[in-house]
């Protein structure tokens, strides 16, 4: 890769805002959808495809893992923002129209592969090193907010009207797509590559291959595959553990929960945009080890209030672990593989974990194990797992390993 080059934009310029709005309207129907496709299948009878549906949204990002990096990398990341967007309008269009859910969420997935290394990559090229954590923060603020608001949408709409959820939905996407068409159309950090599905695997391995040589980018690679991964199965946790613990059954009570995360992100992002750079990364580890305590102390809550606030302690400390992760991992793929390249990475190990942490949890729940058992389980599992990226990043901050 050629010498590291950004623009270096204020952060509050209009391309910045673009980007977020963008992103904020893209977020917000992708949480809504998820809700109402859950609301859907419960419906019908079939709440045991739940974790189904997760997982067909996560298998494109694996499948088509050596193949979007290069898409973001070879062509303008606002662009590739916009066409993903049409893929996503697509599927909730395919889902309204009575198309299997799997499916359809299976296709608003082909679509969150393609956007997703384009809309973290194209950070990397519009800010210098200096505004990339708070670049990342406020990105991440308006990702979390707009599942907030997307997921408290999509619970009271999907207790009150599918039919004007997916039409909330449809809007947003289209919304997103308006913003896109705003953002500076940046030059393609990778153009010309070839997309011949062998030589990309290839290419693709070899990135992977890199990437955690890399101690830096192997310590965000790492920290955010078992923060997504966890943050997935947590989600899919609280539609089993709200009726047994709080004994409500209602679609919302679940939504808001993951909404109260979403402001504990919020709130643990901003932090980390003040108090964590890449020179001082980790930092990060701490909201990473408390994690699993928090998940831990949720077996002991049968209070809506308690547990509204824990979930609020469970984003801070979330927040505050992954975003100065991903500013990092970025910043070391912008001088090696190409941003986007790495975010493909990146979401290649992240979704492996999703489909590893989620099957485990369907596993649990289909032999009959207790809800409160499994959040117990959870929370000794994520706190060895952190503890244990936590040792290797101090031996090789010691330069003991490399």
């Amino acid at each position: 890769m050629s010498e590291r080059k950004s623009l270096d934009l204020p952060l509050l310029s209009m391309g910045m805002m673009s980007v977020l709005l963008a992103q904020f309207f893209s977020a917000l129907a992708d949480n809504a959808i998820l809700i109402a496709a859950i609301a859907i299948v419960k419906t019908q009878g079939l709440a045991n495809l739940v974790p189904l549906l997760q997982e067909s949204f996560v298998v494109p990002f694996i499948l088509l893992a050596p193949f979007v990096g290069q898409i973001a990398d070879g062509f303008p990341k606002g662009r590739v923002m916009l066409v993903a967007n049409l893929l996503k309008l697509l599927g909730a269009i395919a889902m309204v129209s009575g198309v299997n859910p799997l499916t359809a969420y299976g296709m608003i997935g082909i679509g969150a592969a393609v956007y997703s290394p384009a809309k973290y990559g194209i950070l990397s090229q519009m800010f210098g090193p200096a505004s990339l954590v708070r670049a990342n923060g406020m990105m991440e603020g308006s990702t979390i907010v707009a599942i907030l608001l997307g997921v408290l949408m999509g619970g009271w709409l999907a207790d009150h009207s599918l039919h004007w959820a997916f039409i909330g939905v449809m809007a947003a996407y289209a919304l997103a797509v308006v913003a896109n068409l705003f953002i500076p159309k940046l030059d393609a950090e990778n153009p010309g590559e070839s997309f011949h599905p062998w030589l990309r695997a290839k290419k693709f391995m070899s990135a992977l291959t890199l990437l955690l040589k890399n101690p830096d980018a192997r310590f965000s690679l790492l920290g955010t595959s078992v923060f997504w991964g966890s943050g997935t199965t947590l989600r899919l946790m609280l539609f089993a553990w709200v009726p047994a613990a709080l004994l409500i059954t209602d679609n919302q009570t679940p939504a808001n929960l993951m909404g109260a995360v979403s402001i504990g992100i919020v709130l643990g992002a901003t932090g980390a945009g003040l108090w964590i750079s890449l020179a001082n990364v980790n930092r990060a580890l701490i909201g990473g080890l408390l994690l699993g305590p928090a998940i831990l102390a949720l077996a002991l809550v049968n209070d809506l209030t308690f547990a509204a606030v824990l979930m609020v302690a469970i984003g801070i400390c979330g927040g505050s672990f992954v975003v100065p992760l991903n500013a990092l991992l970025q910043e070391k793929g912008h001088e090696t593989i190409g941003a986007g390249n790495a975010l493909a990475v990146q979401n290649f190990a992240e979704n492996i974990a999703m489909l590893v942490f989620v099957g485990g949890y369907s596993l649990a729940a289909s032999v009959g194990i207790p809800i409160n058992n499994i959040v117990v389980g959870f929370g000794i599992f994520l706190t060895c797992a952190i503890f244990a990226i936590g040792v290797s990043r101090k031996y090789v901050s010691a330069g003991k390993v490399c």
